[in-house]
């Protein structure tokens, strides 16, 4: 998984001075309309680790046609059975990441909100002991320095603080839509177009 270094809150403006990084960890990212790139057309992004050297998360809602068991059957024994994987990005797509609640914070090797969590090392777990439940992604999603700041600033990206229940949801394919409809009228609209906007 991928290694940022750790955030001071800082980056170095234009102008020579520090300017403060708000992280945005914990936060979903939901594609915005005007998202046409196909590794994130109607996706909806957790961020795990937002700092001055980039950021990097997981795609909630692209489930893959393959069990756990299938296609990484050492982590088997932590997932429920029958458990699909996700396409979690296009970052090192061959490398499975294990996003997790955990029984307790301590547990994970990056926190990214409440009791959930990452796991990043080496070594695969080999039970579910002190894991409620978890999630195995292929890949993930990355930003370098100043990148994401910029698709929000371009409104490639809308912001909405994540629940538990947006990371394990049973229907993941509905999750893009219902976040954009719990945000309010607003966002209403919106919720209601195609993959393909063609087809509207």
């Amino acid at each position: 998984m991928l290694e940022l270094r750790h955030p001071d809150s800082r980056r170095r403006g234009r102008d020579g001075n520090d300017r403060i990084v708000e992280t945005l960890r914990g936060q979903l990212l939901i594609a915005g309309g005007a998202l046409f790139d196909t590794n994130f057309r109607r996706a909806v992004v957790l961020i795990g680790e937002h700092n001055e050297g980039g950021a990097l998360g997981v795609v909630l809602n692209r489930p893959a046609p393959y069990r756990i068991e299938e296609a990484v059957p050492p982590l088997a024994s932590i997932v429920a059975p029958d458990d699909r994987l996700f396409f979690g990005g296009p970052v090192q797509p061959q490398s499975p990441v294990v996003l997790a609640e955990f029984e307790h914070p301590d547990f994970a090797d990056l926190l990214v909100f409440g009791s959930i969590g990452f796991l990043t090392g080496e070594a695969l777990p080999e039970s579910r002991e002190g894991i409620r439940r978890a999630r195995v992604f292929a890949g993930y999603a990355g930003w370098g320095e100043g990148q994401l700041e910029e698709e929000i600033e371009q409104d490639s990206w809308i912001l909405e603080p994540a629940l538990e229940e947006d990371v394990f949801t049973p229907e993941p394919e509905a999750l893009w839509s219902r976040i954009l409809r719990r945000k309010g009228s607003e966002y209403r609209l919106l919720s209601t177009m195609p993959f393909d906007p063609s087809l509207n």
